[in-house]
């Protein structure tokens, strides 16, 4: 009965068809399969690169900033001379504003910040 089906199958060529669709859908559904595999692979390894990089821009612009903010401003403040008006005024207006801040939050919300001077 075997020979008999054998020859039949390949006598129908619908048969032949129907095997031939049968072994591509396996060999499709396996190469998915290793795909999806590799793809999982790929992704466990670029998801930490992917974060260090987003680390280090947020570094690198965080830094870039404060250096464009922080040089320019010291570079003004120390050029300036230190005992007249214009200095007093920004000393009396920083102090004004921290005793300000601790009216507002209390004087140990704010971190490092200096007990009130009277």
């Amino acid at each position: 009965m075997t020979d008999s089906t054998t020859q039949t199958k390949a006598n129908d060529p619908l048969g032949a068809v129907a095997d031939a669709m049968q072994k591509a859908a396996a060999s499709v559904q396996s190469a998915v399969g290793q795909g999806i595999s590799g793809a999982s692979q790929v992704t466990s390894e670029a998801l930490p690169r992917a974060g260090l990089f987003l680390n280090r821009f947020v570094y690198t612009a965080c830094y870039t900033v404060s250096y464009g903010v922080v040089f320019p401003v010291a570079l003004v403040a120390l050029s300036v001379p230190r005992n007249n008006a214009f200095v007093q005024g920004i000393v009396d207006g920083s102090k004004a504003a921290r005793h300000k801040v601790d009216d507002v939050l209390g004087p140990s919300a704010v971190a490092g910040s200096s007990p009130p001077v009277s």
